[in-house]
C-alpha cells in the first residue's frame, strides 16, 4: 500500500462567504455568555459575544469610515492585548486584508515587510517598533471605533484573499502566505482531529494575543463553536499559571512545549481538577516532555503539527491517541501523502511530508514570491520541506526537515536570515546559525562565526537586538577558527551543533 491518506473530502466552503462571519456565528444567540476572559489574579477582564461582535463591527466601520477599502492591505503592529484580535478580525470582516506580525519585529525587519507589501495603513502601537508609514492608525483611534454603528459583513468568494502572515522562507527571506477566506472552514477539522473541543469548554491558551497559534486555537476556533476563550494577561509568570488554570476551571490548555516544560519545572503542584487534557504545537513534543506532563498532571497532551502554510493538519486527539514517536495522524477531511521522487512512497518508507492542493486550508501564495510557491508543488501536492513516515494505519512519524530551518521557543527561524544580519558585522567573516541543545528539550540558537579574534558577547547580543526579533536572535555566539563545510565548500550547518556541545562540555 503507498503512503496516501484520503477518506474524501471535506465538506465543501459555503459562498459568499466571510471569515470573521464564520467566527462570530454563534454571538447572536450566545449574546450574554462569556467569548473571552482575561485572567488575572484578581479577577478577569470579560468580554461577552454581543461585547466581542459588537466591538469588532464598530471597529470594521471605523477602518472604512479612515479610509480603507476592501482588497486592501493593513500591516498589524499591536501589542499582546485584546485590541490585537479585535482589529484582526474588524479588518477581515470589512474586506481589508491584515497582516498580523510579532511586536518583537525591529524597525528593519518591519521596513522590509512594508516594501513587500506596501500596505494602505498600518494599525499601530506607538510603543510598538516599526518602520515610518504615511498613514498610522493608532491604538487610541482603534480604541474609540469600537462604538461605532456595526459595519455589514464584506461577503464574497471564500477563495478571496482574506489575511496574510510571515513564515521564514528556506532563502533566508521570509515569505508573505496569503490565506484564503476559506482557511477558517478548514480548522473544523481541528475540532475533532485535535482539540475534541466543545460548545461547554474554557480553553486557556498560554501564548500572546498577537501570536498566529493564539489567535487560531486560542480564540477563533473556540469562537466559532461557541466556546470560552481564556487568555492569561500579558507578564504572567510560568509558576502562576497552574493556580490560574484551577481559579478559572479551564478544561482544555493551549500553549507550545516550552510552556508545558516550564510549569514541570515549577515548584507548583499541578492539581488542575477541571482540565480534561493539554494542546501542543509549535514545534516537536519529545516523548520525554509528554511522559512528565502525563504523570504530573494526570491528563494526556496531544500534539500537531502544521506550517503557516496550511495550519495544523496531522494530530493526535482524545478519539485517536498517538502510538509511541508518531505526531498522530491526518485530521478528517485532509489529503496527505508521504512522496518520494517517483510519488507516493509505500507505507512505512520515508518521504516528504505533502498536502493536496484540494485542502480548504491552504495557502493561497507567496505574495512576495509566486514562483517559490509554484516551486513546492509537485503534481496536485504541497510539499512541505518536512521529512515523514506513515505507518499503515495512517499514523506519521516526523523525522525532520529536508533543509536546515531552526525552531526555538515554538518559532521557525531561516538560519539564512540570522547569518545574513550578522555578516554585517565587523569582525565577522564568516558565519553559521544553528539550533542547539542547552539542556533536555530546550534548544535555543547559536551563532558560529570565525574572524581574526573573538569578539565581545555584549556587543553581538546589543547588535542582534537592533536588527532582528528576539525569537530570532542567538543566544549563544562561538568563536571557531573554520566553520565546517563539505567537499563542495558549502556551510554543513548541521554540523555545527556538535561544536556547540565541544565547547560547552
Amino acid at each position: 500500500m503507498l503512503s496516501v491518506f484520503d477518506h474524501g473530502p471535506p465538506l465543501a466552503c459555503p459562498t459568499p462567504f466571510n471569515l470573521a462571519a464564520h467566527v462570530l456565528r454563534q454571538a447572536d444567540q450566545n449574546a450574554d455568555k462569556i467569548a473571552l476572559s482575561v485572567l488575572r489574579h484578581d479577577g478577569t477582564e470579560d468580554w461577552t459575544y454581543q461585547a466581542l461582535q459588537s466591538a469588532i463591527l464598530g471597529t470594521a466601520t471605523g477602518l472604512l469610515r479612515a479610509g480603507l477599502k476592501p482588497g486592501d492591505i493593513a500591516l498589524m503592529r499591536l501589542g499582546n492585548t485584546v485590541d490585537f484580535p479585535i482589529a484582526y478580525l474588524a479588518a477581515i470582516a470589512a474586506g481589508i486584508v491584515p497582516v498580523p506580525t510579532s511586536s518583537q519585529l525591529t524597525d528593519p525587519e518591519t521596513a522590509r515587510m512594508i516594501g513587500d507589501l506596501n500596505p494602505a495603513a498600518i494599525l499601530r502601537d506607538p510603543s510598538v517598533a516599526c518602520a515610518p508609514h504615511p498613514v498610522q492608525i493608532e491604538l487610541s483611534d482603534l480604541s474609540q471605533m469600537r462604538d461605532l454603528p456595526p459595519a455589514a459583513f464584506q461577503m464574497g468568494d471564500p477563495d478571496k484573499m482574506a489575511y496574510v502572515v510571515y513564515t521564514s522562507g528556506t532563502s533566508g527571506k521570509p515569505r508573505a502566505v496569503a490565506h484564503a477566506h476559506r482557511a477558517i472552514w478548514a480548522r473544523q477539522m481541528m475540532v475533532d482531529g485535535w482539540y475534541g473541543l466543545r460548545n461547554t469548554d474554557r480553553l486557556c491558551h498560554a501564548g500572546a494575543f498577537n501570536w498566529t497559534y493564539t489567535l487560531g486555537t486560542g480564540l477563533m476556533d473556540p469562537w466559532t463553536i461557541g466556546a470560552t476563550a481564556l487568555i492569561p494577561q500579558p507578564g504572567t509568570a510560568p509558576e502562576d499559571l497552574p493556580a490560574l488554570l484551577r481559579q478559572h476551571r479551564a478544561t482544555i490548555f493551549a500553549a507550545a512545549p516550552g510552556v508545558f516544560r516550564k510549569l514541570l519545572n515549577t515548584p507548583e503542584v499541578l492539581h488542575l481538577p477541571d482540565l480534561r487534557h493539554g494542546l501542543c504545537a509549535g514545534e516537536k513534543l519529545s516523548r520525554h516532555l509528554h511522559a512528565r506532563w502525563a504523570e504530573a498532571s494526570g491528563t494526556e497532551l496531544y500534539e500537531a503539527y502544521g506550517m503557516s502554510e496550511c495550519s495544523t493538519f496531522i494530530s493526535s486527539s482524545p478519539d485517536h491517541p498517538a502510538r509511541g514517536e508518531s505526531l498522530g495522524q491526518p485530521q478528517p477531511g485532509r489529503r496527505i501523502a508521504i512522496l518520494g521522487p517517483d510519488g507516493p512512497v509505500p507505507q512505512g518508507q520515508e518521504g516528504t511530508i505533502a498536502i493536496h492542493r484540494s485542502d480548504p486550508g491552504l495557502m493561497l501564495t507567496y505574495l512576495n514570491a509566486p514562483q517559490e510557491a509554484n516551486s513546492r508543488m509537485k503534481g496536485d501536492w504541497f510539499l512541505t520541506g518536512d521529512q515523514g513516515a506513515m505507518a499503515v494505519d495512517g499514523q506519521i512519524t516526523y523525522l525532520g526537515r529536508d533543509d536546515d530551518m531552526m525552531n526555538a521557543g515554538g518559532y521557525r527561524v531561516s538560519p539564512v536570515e540570522v547569518e545574513a544580519a550578522l555578516a554585517k558585522f565587523p569582525g565577522i567573516t564568516q558565519v553559521g546559525a544553528a539550533a542547539v541543545e542547552v539542556k533536555q528539550d530546550t534548544f535555543v540558537i547559536a551563532a558560529f562565526y570565525t574572524g581574526p579574534e573573538k569578539l565581545d558577547d555584549n556587543a553581538l547580543q546589543t547588535y542582534v537586538k537592533a536588527n532582528l526579533a528576539r525569537y530570532k536572535q542567538p543566544r549563544a555566539f562561538i568563536h571557531l577558527p573554520e566553520l565546517p563545510t563539505g567537499g563542495n565548500g558549502k556551510l554543513l550547518r548541521r554540523a555545527l551543533p556538535a561544536y556547540f556541545k565541544a565547547t560547552h562540555s
